[in-house]
């Protein structure tokens, strides 16, 4: 349930910088696990060369994949991302098959054709129809699309992707989308 509502809650943040959001959940997260650990009593400080170690991990294993969520969430939604990321753990699985020459069962067959079905699904969705965005002010990395139709001062190229605060017309149209960061509406 924590997951969910993070992820939730994080979605509604995604249109700022991915790496931003990324680091400061990091830091706030580690910071409380710290304090928490303090509080109880269970902090062994580690030596330099450690810690140095556990903060590159740390960055590579979570912050890269936290960000690239993060970028996620911004263009295809709070289930669609969570669906996709939950394939790693089996990608993991799989490649313990390949490296640690684990056997393949019956249970790991099952799980796969499952998965398989999911993203088959996800991926064959077909989400067309008559929508409307409402008058939205934000600000976000974004180009010259259907949805950012907007001015720029003279000077500012407007070709490639750029971030700065603009304003969304009311806009009524038909379209494939997800529910994405400008496609969020009521069906």
């Amino acid at each position: 349930m924590c997951w969910a509502l993070d992820n939730n809650f994080t979605q509604k943040v995604s249109a700022g910088d991915p790496l931003r959001i990324a680091a400061l959940k990091g830091l706030s997260a580690g910071t409380f696990n710290l304090i928490l650990a303090a509080g109880l009593r269970q902090v062994q400080w580690p030596s330099a060369p450690v810690l140095a170690g556990v903060a590159l991990t740390g960055t590579l294993g979570y912050g890269v994949s936290l960000a690239a969520f993060v970028a996620a969430l911004r263009h295809l939604g709070t289930a669609r991302t969570g669906a996709y990321f939950s394939l790693a753990p089996f990608v993991g699985a799989s490649l313990s098959l390949l490296i640690f020459h684990e056997p393949l069962t019956t249970r790991f067959g099952a799980a796969a054709l499952f998965m398989a079905a999911g993203v088959y699904l996800h991926l064959t969705e077909n989400h067309d129809h008559e929508h409307t965005h409402e008058e939205l002010e934000h600000e976000h990395e974004h180009i010259h699309d259907e949805h950012h139709q907007h001015s720029h001062e003279p000077g500012q190229g407007a070709a490639q992707p750029h971030t700065h605060r603009h304003r969304h017309s009311s806009l009524s149209h038909k379209h494939p989308h997800y529910p994405d960061l400008h496609h969020r509406h009521e069906h």
